[in-house]
């Protein structure tokens, strides 16, 4: 009867193991799949902010960038108190080219008069060594831990003027609903280390990532290739 007791009991705890590493292996499949598509959209929005009749990032400050970040479809919503939520990826110059992608999330508080909701596109421009050295943090926030600026439109807009160079971030937006109000809070960038370990396997960081230690997947490939698109400078 022991015997027979202890058998059921070692069944039933590998039936557990089996079972629960599929279902770990399917999780790590659908984050696998997620990043991929961050990865696309990000590269969507990319190109679709580059083929802006008049209104496209300049290409002497695209080829100036250190980095560059994509966050689709970024939610803000509010009624007093509000926030933004989003998710993207980014992807710094190496020696060989645009480093394989990094994943990060963007959120944030407001307080004021507002009302409404919008969904809103980021591209985000990080200028020199510094702007580098943001994305490397756990999380930062813009205008608080790094100086941020509305970067300027068009093939002609004063690329090559010193002030844009000030801030470390140049930030270009898109909206898409209505939104009206004032946010008195800054927003906060943070690495998402759960679609990194899914795309790029444990031990992984965004440094070796970003810092071109790690070659994109084929899945995720397609936001980095995006960028070389466009301006093929290296270090």
């Amino acid at each position: 009867m022991k015997i027979r007791i202890i058998y059921t009991l070692i069944c039933g705890l590998s039936l557990t193991l089996v079972l629960s590493k599929a279902i770990s292996a399917q999780d790590l499949s659908e984050a696998r799949r997620d990043a991929a598509r961050q990865s696309e959209k990000a590269a969507d929005v990319f190109r679709e902010f580059m083929n802006i009749s008049e209104g496209e990032i300049p290409e002497s400050l695209l080829n100036k960038a250190m980095c560059v970040a994509v966050f689709p479809d970024v939610i803000k919503a509010g009624f007093i108190f509000g926030g933004r939520y989003g998710r993207g990826v980014a992807s710094c110059r190496t020696k060989l080219g645009w480093s394989a992608p990094a994943f990060f999330n963007l959120g944030g508080g407001s307080f004021g008069l507002q009302i409404g909701a919008q969904s809103t596109d980021f591209v985000f421009l990080f200028m020199g060594n510094k702007g580098i050295e943001s994305l490397l943090r756990s999380k930062f926030e813009l205008g608080g831990d790094a100086s941020a600026a509305a970067g300027p439109v068009g093939r002609e807009a004063g690329a090559s003027t010193d002030a844009f160079f000030r801030s470390r971030i140049l930030t270009y937006s898109r909206s898409k609903g209505l939104f009206a109000g004032v946010e008195l809070k800054g927003t906060v960038i943070s690495q998402d280390d759960d679609d990194l370990v899914a795309t790029y396997g444990e031990e992984t960081t965004t440094s070796s990532v970003l810092r071109g230690g790690i070659p994109a997947p084929y899945p995720v490939r397609v936001f980095p290739a995006t960028l070389t698109a466009y301006s093929r400078r290296r270090l």
